[in-house]
């Protein structure tokens, strides 16, 4: 299976989750705010991710 990433988007902030397997969480789930900063700490999770494939 490949990795999925879950958000659940609201206003202002969003819930993150990754999953490498089904049943296996990548780490805890976090929020994250909608600001530049923030993103581009999401952007680094997702690149994270990738480097354990």
């Amino acid at each position: 299976m490949n990795p999925v990433v879950g958000l659940d988007v609201a206003k202002g902030e969003s819930q993150v989750q990754a999953f490498l397997n089904k049943s296996k969480p990548y780490g805890k789930s976090f929020s994250i705010k909608h600001t530049r900063e923030e993103l581009d700490h999401f952007i680094g999770f997702l690149k994270e991710i990738e480097e354990c494939l």
